[in-house]
């Protein structure tokens, strides 16, 4: 059996040697009572580097984006959302159910981010007897299930200025903000600074164990820390998962781009296998999404047993995702086992 290539997810990555050490070596102390120094680096580091003024370290960007929903929206009120959002696919429904709000959705492809015309053609009338109030417009950067795509600063601007003029509130879901941000060969305050919150994520790119952060506000970060608490989000000596942030920031951040030629060079190795579409020039960061004649699960099993590891994410579309723990070795092998999963 050849050594298996996983490509399911950039939150499959291991922490390296460095980050363990850094891990084993953090100061801590308890979080839910403000006292753990680690943690509150990386929050203060965080916040800077984003030019806000907050943030907060939550467990998962599932969380952290359902507090960015709950304290920016009151319940019975409207949140809009791309179709093809995570918050609207992949969140269990939490701001529904938990946070209270009703989720209206618009299909703004390639990359879920609306034009201005097109979030003036979602304003209500302003009937209260009738209509929930809209509070706030969520973006995603970049994004899963478009493949990876990135707004540009220019259109993302565009869309959150327009939102405020209507009167909502902005929050990015910056799940991958650090493949955005290198992709366009940007600092990550030309997203931020367009938007009221956000979250940053620690597990993706960045090969940490686990933690997201909220981003935003003084003055909302303190409904976010009261939501966090409320989901069960309050952790104790956490400082050993913000030392793994701090280390990502300094020792991870740079090699993004490689990531990116792999998920480009494996759909240009791919590009020309029957029964498959894939197009590199959509290949914007780490993302590839092979579109298939054939049904996703079937062709997941037969990669699997060709030792490729990758997932369903349509009837008809498979995803593969490159991170720090695979080489361009790697690519190529899983390029040449994928054409043989095609052509069986």
């Amino acid at each position: 059996m050849p050594a298996v290539i996983d490509l399911r997810s950039d939150t499959v990555t291991r922490p390296s040697a460095g980050m363990r050490q850094a891990m084993a070596s953090a100061e801590v102390g308890d979080d839910v009572f403000g006292e753990d120094p680690t943690v509150l680096h990386l929050e203060a580091r965080i916040a800077q580097m984003l030019g806000k003024e907050a943030a907060l370290l939550c467990p998962s960007g599932t969380m952290a984006n359902l507090i960015g929903v709950a304290s920016a929206a009151l319940p019975g009120e409207e949140v809009l959302v791309d179709s093809e959002s995570h918050i609207l696919h992949y969140e269990l429904a939490g701001t529904a159910m938990i946070a209270g709000v009703q989720l209206r959705n618009f299909d703004s492809p390639p990359a879920g981010c609306p034009s201005p015309e097109q979030l003036a053609a979602l304003r209500r009338l302003g009937d209260p007897d009738h209509e929930p109030r809209t509070a706030l417009l969520c973006l995603e950067q970049s994004h899963n299930r478009r493949g990876g795509t990135v707004a540009a600063v220019d259109q993302l601007r565009r869309a959150a200025e327009a939102a405020h003029r209507m009167g909502l509130l902005v929050h990015l879901d910056g799940a991958r903000l650090v493949n955005a941000a290198a992709s366009l060969g940007v600092p990550m305050t030309a997203f931020s600074d367009c938007v009221d919150s956000l979250t940053f994520s620690l597990s993706k790119g960045l090969g940490c164990p686990a933690g997201t952060l909220w981003v935003g506000s003084t003055a909302a970060r303190a409904r976010a820390y009261t939501w966090r608490k409320r989901l069960g989000g309050g952790m104790r000596q956490v400082g050993i998962l913000a030392a793994a942030g701090l280390y990502a920031l300094d020792h991870n951040l740079g090699r993004l781009p490689d990531d990116h030629r792999h998920a480009r060079s494996l759909a240009e190795a791919l590009q020309s296998v029957p029964g498959l579409t894939v197009d590199p020039t959509l290949v914007q960061t780490n993302i590839v999404l092979l579109r298939t004649t054939e049904d996703a699960n079937l062709i997941v099993e037969r990669a699997r047993r060709e030792g490729v590891l990758t997932v369903p994410f349509t009837r008809h579309t498979v995803r593969c995702v490159t991170h720090l723990d695979v080489s361009s070795e790697d690519i190529k092998a899983a390029g040449d086992r994928l054409r043989r999963v095609f052509a069986a």
